[in-house]
């Protein structure tokens, strides 16, 4: 069995700025650990650390069993990467080198034949390719390969060798999720880190999700938002915040009493300090005083001022960490009565033709199980007149009409977070200079609108080094400062922590204009009127309450 053993790790960010320090816990044999925190407190971080991909500022992690890591990007791929370098990336580490070496030498062996069958290099080729070959079934290449027929033909219904080769922007996030999180629970290695595992899960997914990690003999490290998952798993739950660690023995239906009692306890022992603080203070400013007129009082004033130093250099107890204030003013604007149309429309491969209305101020949840075009719909609504992308959008094939009403400007949110445009560019860069569909603001304004969303201080760091909370709280803003008059929202509560999650909801209830979101979301879900079901069936239909059986 394996284990994992945290002590005393720090980080410090490249601008000097202390991510987290002396963090220390540690995950069992067996045991299912949860691992919280609002955006940008370094989850994702000490992930990596533990996984061996950064190096800690100071303290030292060590493990035992193999390591099997899913990152938190799974699920957010939409290039030409295909499902066999998705899952070569989730192989061990032996395995994952010697498939890399595989595919290499395939490729050379193709490019020195095209330039003569039978010349010298490509007899090397050949036997380059024959010793790669060796390798990989001596790695356990051909056991990896029968574990990945077993999961494609488990999630996708298909062998491995017709699908293999599929791009992963044909599959949904769920499904690539889905076909990760079964490649690891499956496989030999004994500890697993799972960065928001849940994200892009439908809720059958995330219910057969809780059920595996409940069973798995593992010892499971995740990272969630959730507060079914954390619910129905976490066995024991380490918080991160405010630079800080702090571990809770129980499961998540007491983390929130314990983390009150813990707040309670925190300024309880900073007031007694204060208190302490201002009487040794105060003890010093009398003996000093009476030293001037009484040379007996010189050996007490510096008892005292030594005793001063001691508590000032052992510094005071920790503050309760400061509450976000996030504030999303979303605002929309007055359009047409109906804001989407869409006439006897049928998505390629995914549904059947169906007409669907929606009305100026409407709250459209769109549901379903993964894999069904719910993402595909919002992609097509958004690229119709003159629309706001959060994120890549490659074309949807489709028949049948969709179409927007008068002065509807629909403002996408991608769940995938791309974003090319913003690579290698700052926070407060792409305020500044703003774009042909939202206006440049000035330092202060940039600064401002930052601050309402909690990113002040990664104002400097580039859009892609951001946590996927923080990308997702960034994509909101750009919403808002772009003038969307209908919202179409992919998973936007995925990434979110509470605070975030709850700011959300707050700004759609003020929104002026249309939402329309697809969700996996069961509370997010809760502030919607209107449910748009998307069945494995391909039917499309609205139903009166949300469904959540949809397999």
């Amino acid at each position: 069995m394996g284990y994992i053993d945290v002590a005393g790790v720090s980080h410090v960010l490249p601008d000097g700025r202390v991510l987290f320090s002396d963090v220390s816990f540690r995950v069992g044999e067996g045991m299912k650990v949860a691992l919280i925190g609002a955006n940008g407190t370094g989850k994702t971080t000490l992930m990596r650390m533990i996984a061996g991909d950064l190096d800690p500022t100071s303290g030292v992690i060590a493990r035992q069993g193999g390591l099997g890591v899913m990152r938190q990007l799974v699920g957010m791929r939409e290039g030409e990467q295909t499902l066999s370098v998705l899952a070569l990336t989730l192989a061990p580490p032996s395995v994952r080198a010697l498939g890399q070496r595989l595919a290499t030498a395939a490729d050379r062996l193709a490019e020195a034949e095209k330039r003569g069958k039978y010349s010298t290099a490509a007899e090397r080729a050949q036997l380059d390719y024959a010793d790669a070959i060796t390798a990989w079934g001596d790695a356990g290449g051909y056991e990896f390969e029968v574990l990945c027929d077993t999961v494609s033909v488990l999630i996708l219904g298909l062998p491995w060798d017709e699908t293999r080769d599929r791009p992963l922007q044909t599959l949904s996030g769920g499904e690539q999720k889905r076909f990760a999180l079964e490649l690891l629970l499956r496989g030999p290695e004994e500890v697993l880190l799972l960065d928001e595992p849940d994200n892009f899960l439908d809720v059958p997914a995330k219910r057969e999700l809780e059920a595996r990690i409940r069973e798995s003999d593992k010892s499971i490290l995740f990272v969630s938002h959730d507060r079914e998952v954390l619910a129905n798993c976490a066995q024991r739950i380490v918080t991160l915040e405010s630079g800080d660690v702090w571990i809770h023995g129980g499961g998540f239906a007491t983390w929130h009493d314990a983390r009150v009692a813990r707040h309670d306890r925190l300024e309880e022992l900073r007031r007694r300090w204060d208190e302490e603080h201002q009487r040794l203070k105060e003890l010093v400013i009398m003996y000093r005083a009476k030293a001037k007129y009484n040379s007996d009082m010189a050996s007490r004033l510096r008892a005292a001022e030594t005793r001063l130093a001691k508590f000032e250099a052992a510094g005071p107890p920790p503050l309760p960490p400061k509450e976000q204030n996030i504030q999303m003013k979303l605002r929309g604007g007055r359009t047409g009565k109906r804001a989407i149309i869409c006439e006897q429309l049928e998505l390629d491969g995914l549904t059947y033709p169906f007409d669907l209305e929606v009305w100026y101020g409407d709250r459209v949840a769109v549901l379903g199980a993964n894999g069904t075009g719910k993402s595909h719909f919002l992609r097509l609504l958004a690229q119709q007149g003159d629309g706001i992308a959060t994120g890549a959008m490659t074309p949807v094939e489709h028949s049948g009409v969709a179409r927007l009403g008068a002065r509807v400007r629909p403002g996408h949110f991608s769940q995938t977070h791309e974003h090319p445009e913003f690579a290698g560019r700052t926070l407060r860069t792409i305020l500044w200079e703003g774009d042909e569909e939202r206006p440049s603001l000035d330092r202060s304004a940039a600064m401002n609108a930052l601050n309402r969303y909690d990113l002040t201080a990664q104002s400097e760091q580039t859009f892609d080094t951001l946590s996927g909370g923080q990308q997702a709280r960034f994509m909101v803003l750009l919403l808002e400062l772009s003038g969307a008059t209908a919202l179409l929202l992919d998973e936007p509560t995925d990434n979110l922590d509470l605070a975030s999650a709850e700011a959300l909801e707050e700004g759609l209830a003020a929104f002026e204009g249309t939402v329309l979101a697809v969700t996996h979301d069961r509370w997010f879900t809760r502030g919607f009127d209107r449910f748009v079901l998307f069945a494995g069936d391909g039917e499309v239909s609205e139903t009166p309450e949300p469904v959540w059986d949809v397999r």
